[in-house]
C-alpha cells in the first residue's frame, strides 16, 4: 500500500495535477551574490548511475540536518549539495553529502498540504566554513508573520513559466505576506486548499514574480528571520495566486526537537554568520 501511495505521489508532481507541488521551479527573481546564502541546500535525486539532478531546496539547520518540505520525499537515492552557487560547475566550495534518512512529518497530508515539513538526516556532518553555515530556526516559537511583512525566498528554479530546466545559479524573489482570510477568499484559493494558522500566504506586490513556483522546501526569510518553507503554488504558472508556505510554528519546532534531540529554539549559534 505504501509503495502504491508513493508512486501516486510522485506521479502527481510529474504531471502537475492540483494541488501542485513544484520541486524545481522559481518564477522571476534576481541572481544573488555568490555564496551570500551559505545555508542553502540543493536536494538532488539520482538520474543515472552517477549523475544527480536538482529536485528541491532546503536549509542547513544543524551540521547533519536539512529542513525541507515533506512533499520532496522520494523513494530514490538523494544527495544534498551545500556551498553551491552554480550547479553545473565543480566549485571547490561545494560539499556533496548523502542523505541517510528522510523524516517527513507523520501527519503530512498531500491533499490538504498540511504539515508539509521534513527533516533530512545526512550521512555525515557538514563542515562549517565561510561558504557553508547554519540557518537559525525562529527563537520566538509563538511568533506569527504579520500581513505586509517583506520576505524573500531563494532557489535554483526555472526563470520563466515556460522553461523546464532549473536555473544554474541561485536566484531569489521578494514577497509580501498576505492575511489568511484574503488568501482563503474566492479571489484566491477559495479554501482549496485551506490556508491554516500553520501556513503563510505570500506574493510579490504586482503578481509578476511567484515563489509559489519556487524550489519546494526552500527557506522563506521574513525580516531577516527563517519563518517558512516553500510548500504549494497554483497549478497554472500564470495564475496570480500567492504561494503557500509552511509556517515554522511551535508545533513544528517541538517536532524538530523530538527528531533531532536538541532544543531548537535555544540552539547554539555556532556556524552562523
Amino acid at each position: 500500500m505504501k509503495s502504491l501511495q508513493s508512486a501516486l505521489f510522485i506521479s502527481l508532481i510529474v504531471v502537475s495535477l492540483t494541488p501542485t507541488y513544484n520541486g524545481v521551479e522559481i518564477i522571476g527573481g534576481r541572481k544573488v551574490k555568490p555564496h551570500s546564502k551559505p545555508y542553502m541546500a540543493s536536494i538532488q535525486v539520482r538520474k543515472g548511475t552517477k549523475s544527480y539532478g536538482h529536485w528541491c531546496g532546503g536549509a542547513l539547520i544543524r551540521r547533519g540536518w536539512i529542513l525541507t518540505a515533506a512533499h520532496c520525499k522520494l523513494d530514490k537515492p538523494i544527495q544534498v549539495v551545500l556551498g553551491a552557487h552554480s550547479l553545473s560547475r565543480n566549485e571547490k566550495s561545494q560539499q556533496k553529502l548523502e542523505v541517510e534518512k528522510q523524516h517527513p512529518h507523520p501527519q503530512f497530508n498531500i491533499k490538504t498540504t498540511e504539515n508539509d515539513i521534513m527533516l533530512l538526516q545526512l550521512s555525515k556532518d557538514a563542515k562549517i566554513n565561510k561558504d557553508v553555515k547554519l540557518l537559525p530556526l525562529p527563537q520566538d516559537k509563538h511568533a506569527d508573520v504579520k500581513p505586509g511583512t517583506c520576505c524573500t525566498v531563494a532557489g535554483w528554479g526555472v526563470r520563466t513559466a515556460k522553461s523546464k530546466s532549473p536555473s544554474d545559479t541561485l536566484r531569489e524573489v521578494m514577497l509580501y505576506v498576505i492575511d489568511r482570510k484574503t488568501c482563503n477568499s474566492k479571489d484566491y484559493y477559495n479554501r482549496k486548499p485551506v490556508v491554516t494558522e500553520d501556513m503563510i500566504c505570500a506574493s510579490d506586490s504586482k503578481g509578476r514574480e511567484d515563489a509559489a513556483k519556487g524550489d519546494s522546501g526552500g527557506p522563506l526569510i521574513c525580516s531577516g528571520k527563517y519563518k517558512g518553507i516553500v510548500s504549494y503554488g497554483p497549478s497554472n504558472p500564470t495564475a496570480k495566486k500567492p504561494g503557500i508556505y509552511t509556517l515554522i510554528s511551535k508545533k513544528y519546532l517541538d517536532w524538530i526537537q523530538k527528531i533531532i534531540g536538541v532544543q531548537t529554539y535555544n540552539m547554539t549559534t555556532e556556524g552562523l554568520f
